[in-house]
């Protein structure tokens, strides 16, 4: 959710706007699965799909981008109005979304990144923190409202994969680099991380209790 300056800014805007409808299907899946109705549906999607810039737009003193431009809150909404209708066809076909999810994650991590990098210049911690918030903040919020422990927290490599497609982003801009080569190369790598542990099935160490 950014305006960038130089050429690559439609491809970018295409991603994320496919980033919002993985997120949003997601939202609307899990609202489904919890036997919510079409109200709760809208919601979940519409929380999923842009919770997350709107935090991070909050923290750092902007007006949010989903409040400004309405065509990310109407495409949670036709997401959730679709996924309520057509649920158990696109319920076999769940992989598609899953691969937008984490091209999502990608996109969004560095978006994110991108948005703190333009307000407090090249610092490290604020644009890690941008660009993590705005790709899980979303799902962070999705599992707390329908009460389950949120899943970036116990299971599967997820923030850890935006994690290190920011890391790579900030270290190219560090040492000079292109910002549209940086862009690119940190969303690859944070989308490649990501399906790389859906397909290997990778999870973070956890304590083992004896």
């Amino acid at each position: 959710m950014v305006d960038f300056s130089f050429p690559i800014d439609g491809f970018i805007s295409i991603l994320d706007y496919l980033g919002t409808i993985a997120f949003a299907v997601t939202g609307a899946s899990k609202a489904i699965a919890h036997k919510a109705d079409i109200f709760g549906i809208i919601v979940l999607a519409t929380v999923v799909g842009v919770a997350g810039g709107i935090t991070r737009d909050v923290i750092f003193g902007r007006f949010p981008t989903a409040f400004s431009d309405p065509v990310y809150v109407t495409i949670t909404v036709i997401t959730g109005l679709v996924m309520f209708f057509l649920y158990s066809y696109f319920k076999k076909r769940m992989n598609v979304w899953l691969i937008f999810d984490a091209i999502g994650l990608g996109v969004f991590s560095i978006i994110g990144a991108s948005i703190a990098y333009q307000i407090v210049g090249l610092d490290f911690l604020p644009m890690l923190f941008g660009g993590v918030i705005t790709a899980i903040g979303g799902g962070i919020l999705r599992d707390v409202f329908v009460r389950e422990i949120p899943i970036v927290f116990v299971k599967e490599v997820y923030a850890v994969a935006s994690l290190i497609g920011i890391v790579i982003f900030y270290t190219i801009l560090f040492y000079g680099g292109n910002m549209q080569v940086a862009s690119i190369i940190g969303i690859i790598a944070a989308t490649g991380i990501r399906l790389l542990a859906m397909k290997y099935n990778w999870n973070l160490p956890k304590v083992r209790e004896t």
